[in-house]
């Protein structure tokens, strides 16, 4: 058995919770618990044995934690299997809305309501410019997932979305599609994302708190076409149910000492197909996993009532289903 994130959070999780008591959020307590006590006798289990050798063999119990690295594979199944049946037989685009570094550590401290603004900014900002007759001219449908973290576990909160190119008609039964290879203009839908989100944080009461240059950026919107959607799904489905450090990305840890004088530890993280490595301590690893780990709600963000106004598990297709142009 190779290197787990439960036995980090064993070792050094009592002296990290000690230190940082007054900033960690409960959610992110009740992570570490759980990841800590996961198929250990702190959660019970059962007893198999065998009458005739006497042997036994204890089973524990998984603690089912969304952030918990042995326990999600079957969720994320299950969501990537739900989402799938769902997909309509159109082309897909894949948004990604990326909030600005300097609104990280606002961020960080309002996570619950900020999370939910991005949401909401984000899709009302696509949701406005699909209205205009001049790309669809209608209501799109929108999967969202939350990623709070990169790929070298720095906190960096954004929101990607999964949408059919094209949108439903006000008449709820007739399908707009986009234009081929296109399906909203970024500079525009960064822009009514910025003011979306700054209206968002002025009737939060915390727009007082952000730099004024934030307003004069460009705010980071990326828009692409992702085929069937079916390798996006895949894609996102990890993130559903996944922490940003996950036993596989652990490689190696050497302890040494106490809190002060953790070890070595060797993360990989994989980019431009090249496998690097990041060498960290414990403690800067522990620093890094709180940030990563989502409020309860926001295990994901769905918008379904576009695909699902067209099909339906009881009647199947309510209406004509959506084709790409030409078929």
């Amino acid at each position: 058995m190779g290197l787990e994130l439960a036995e980090l959070l064993r070792a050094y999780g009592a002296d990290y919770r000690k230190k940082y008591t007054d900033k960690l959020l409960p959610s992110h307590r009740q992570a570490m618990w759980a990841i800590e006590s996961c198929r250990t006798e702190r959660l019970g289990g059962q007893v198999y044995g065998c009458p005739n050798c006497q042997e036994f063999q204890y089973s524990y119990h998984s603690c089912r934690n969304r952030h918990c690295p042995k326990c999600q594979h079957e969720q994320t199944q299950h969501w990537l299997k739900v989402q799938q049946e769902i997909l309509l037989p159109v082309p897909y685009f894949l948004l990604t809305f990326t909030l600005p570094s300097d609104l990280r550590d606002l961020v960080r401290a309002n996570q619950k309501a900020l999370y939910a603004l991005l949401f909401q900014a984000s899709a009302e900002a696509a949701q406005k410019l699909a209205l205009d007759p001049r790309y669809i001219g209608g209501q799109i449908g929108l999967v969202g997932v939350l990623h709070t973290w990169t790929r070298n576990l720095i906190f960096h909160p954004h929101v990607h979305y999964l949408a059919p190119a094209g949108g439903l008609h006000s008449d709820g039964q007739t399908w707009l599609p986009a234009r081929p290879g296109f399906f909203l203009p970024v500079r525009a839908l960064s822009k009514l994302f910025r003011a979306a989100f700054r209206r968002g944080l002025q009737k939060l009461k915390l727009f007082d708190q952000v730099p004024a240059k934030i307003w004069q950026q460009k705010w980071v919107v990326h828009c692409k076409p992702v085929g069937d959607g079916q390798a996006a799904l895949k894609y996102l489905a990890p993130y559903i149910h996944r922490v940003a450090i996950s036993n596989r990305r652990l490689l190696a840890f050497d302890n040494r000492g106490s809190m002060q004088n953790s070890g070595h530890l060797s993360v990989s993280h994989f980019r431009y197909r090249s496998t690097q490595k990041m060498q960290a301590f414990g403690r800067a690893l522990l620093s890094a996993f709180p940030p990563a780990c989502a409020p309860p709600c926001f295990c994901e963000g769905a918008l379904l009532r576009l695909l699902r106004c067209f099909r339906s598990p009881q009647t199947g297709w309510l209406a004509d289903p959506p084709r790409q142009a030409g078929t």
